[in-house]
């Protein structure tokens, strides 16, 4: 999936997160996409998800289906 996001776009970081640098952020949906980054690298490749996959990829790792990390 290609979607262009804005330079607007709202990004997040989980409140899980801890001090080490190894985090993912993602976008607000925008016109029913998902955008996920490197939290260290903002200006580096994204992944874009439609909303139906990532909310299947955030529920199934909710309910430990990738195990403890």
């Amino acid at each position: 999936m290609s979607t262009t996001f804005e330079s607007g776009t709202v990004w997040r970081k989980s409140s899980h997160s801890g001090g080490n640098g190894a985090c993912v952020e993602i976008a607000t949906p925008v016109g029913g996409a998902v955008a996920v980054r490197d939290s260290k690298d903002p200006q580096g490749p994204q992944l874009h998800f439609s909303a139906e996959a990532w909310q299947a990829f955030a529920g199934a790792a909710g309910a430990g289906a990738f195990g403890a990390f």
